[in-house]
């Protein structure tokens, strides 16, 4: 049996808005990340905001020459830094090495990279840029300045 034409134009517009809707919501998918101490971030609050990534090692000496300038960048408005960990490190010992290490910005218990799609960096520190709009900017390798992150910027 063959449908009346206007049947198949329902059916296929029917399709066809099936379809927008699961991309509306494959594009508001809630992404969150957990913190070091064990308290959630949604991703989608940092839009609107420059995010840097930071990745760190304890024994990395040019780490410990940034995180000052870091420190000060996350102080900014329109900018947040989250550090990752290199080696790993969870929980209250995480907690616990970035208060000896004096980072004051936001440390992560897992690295987020995997779920955008960056590659594990092959040097310390690495720094991978976010922009407002929620895309990567840039991935910076060696310790980074204020004065070079806002040349980058714009501010």
């Amino acid at each position: 049996m063959q449908y009346p034409d206007s049947l198949r134009v329902r059916a296929r517009l029917a399709a066809a808005g099936l379809l927008l809707m699961v991309m509306a919501l494959a594009g508001c998918q809630k992404i969150e990340l957990e913190r070091a101490g064990g308290t959630k971030l949604n991703w989608n609050t940092l839009r609107g905001q420059w995010v840097l990534v930071n990745y760190w090692a304890e024994w990395c000496k040019p780490c410990l020459e940034e995180i000052p300038e870091l420190n000060e960048l996350d102080k900014a408005p329109d900018i947040t830094i989250l550090g990752v960990n290199f080696d790993g490190i969870r929980g209250e010992e995480l907690v616990e090495l970035g208060d000896r290490m004096g980072i004051g910005f936001t440390l992560l218990a897992d690295d987020p990279g995997p779920g955008f799609g960056w590659k594990l960096p092959v040097a310390l520190p690495a720094t991978f840029i976010v922009n407002p709009d929620g895309d990567l900017v840039e991935a910076r390798f060696g310790p980074q300045t204020e004065e070079d992150i806002r040349a980058l910027i714009g501010g």
